[in-house]
């Protein structure tokens, strides 16, 4: 029996490699879609090709909030800096008072979503500063291990898309690099980008922070100030995927107006390439939203996918699934 057992667990692994090599993308539903993306790969991985695109210029952008992972019914790092606040409370006995501390600590629904950028901001330094790089990776890292989302009761690492990352997984073994353009902070996407996405720590683009370099006790450190160095969001993106990468890339993933501009740098005046943004319509397996959102809006990036000819993926209609199975 064991040795039945064995062959028997042999033949379902190749079996699934022979499903995914003849689909690499299992968890989309058949479509124009789903055809658009494959056609593209297939085009400018193709050697003797007329779109063909040499490796090192195969780059793939994808922006995280809401492309890779859900970004309701709030992003996820705002949740972090949040439960922060609450944690930190204790040495910090004037907060009880203050607003926006105070609506954090009495967990004020209404309160909350009535933050505006320069309170969120401020949560966001308060809990994001006056630590070394280190301690803020431990605490963002120990955070991300025991939270839970409030809504599908699952590690937050467990709320990104499966079609996604079936497709980051297929870029790769075409030739592609990938990577992370987020307005979102880029020490904290670092913390999982890796073990959850394959995308190492350097292929990580996003806002930050200014930090400083000091000894401490004959150890090198750096120390996170409370000073916002650089925000990676709409105009901010093609800029920052110039500085770091040094390429235009040839496919870009994102899908509110935050990635419009980098979008635009993506596929304006260039051919081949690729424009996709995820539009979020699926309320039962995730949330419907779009042009009257608070967070993640698509408004004129879609009216504009229209005239570019970027793809939309309609996540009720194109995805089979949409979060991996849950681990725990």
């Amino acid at each position: 029996m064991r040795a039945s057992s064995r062959v028997l667990a042999v033949a379902l692994v190749f079996a699934t490699a022979a499903a995914h090599a003849a689909d690499p993308l299992p968890s989309w539903n058949d479509g124009p879609t789903k055809q658009a993306i494959l056609s593209f790969v297939e085009r400018v991985t193709t050697k003797d090709g007329p779109d063909f695109v040499p490796p090192a210029e195969r780059i793939a952008v994808f922006d995280n909030d809401g492309t890779l992972w859900s970004e309701q019914p709030g992003y996820f790092q705002f949740l972090y800096a949040m439960d922060r606040v609450r944690a930190m409370a204790k040495d910090h006995p004037e907060w009880a008072d203050k607003y926006p501390y105070k609506a954090v600590i009495e967990r004020d629904r209404e309160a909350i979503a009535k933050l505006d950028s320069r309170e969120l901001g401020e949560l966001l330094i308060a809990t994001h500063a006056g630590m070394t790089t280190d301690a803020f990776h431990e605490t963002a890292s120990a955070w991300l291990k025991t939270a839970r989302h409030p809504r599908f009761d699952r590690p937050f690492t467990e709320c990104v898309y499966q079609p996604m990352l079936e497709l980051l997984r297929h870029l790769r073994s075409r030739g592609f690099k990938t990577y992370i353009v987020s307005g979102g902070g880029v020490e904290f996407i670092r913390v999982f980008a890796e073990d959850v996405y394959g995308i190492p720590p350097e292929q990580v683009i996003g806002s930050r922070i200014k930090l400083k370099y000091e000894l401490v006790d004959g150890r090198p450190t750096l120390v996170r100030l409370p000073e916002l160095d650089f925000l990676d969001d709409k105009e901010g993106k093609p800029v920052a995927i110039e500085h770091v990468i040094g390429r235009r890339p040839i496919a870009c993933f994102g899908n509110s107006d935050g990635d419009l501009q980098m979008l635009q740098w993506t596929t304006i005046g260039r051919t081949p390439s690729l424009g996709v943004i995820v539009h979020h319509t699926d309320a039962d397996r995730e949330w419907a939203y779009d042009r009257d959102s608070h967070i993640g809006r698509l408004d004129k990036a879609w009216d504009e996918a229209n005239e570019r000819g970027w793809t939309v993926i309609d996540m009720k209609q194109d995805w089979r699934r949409v979060y991996p199975p849950k681990s725990r």
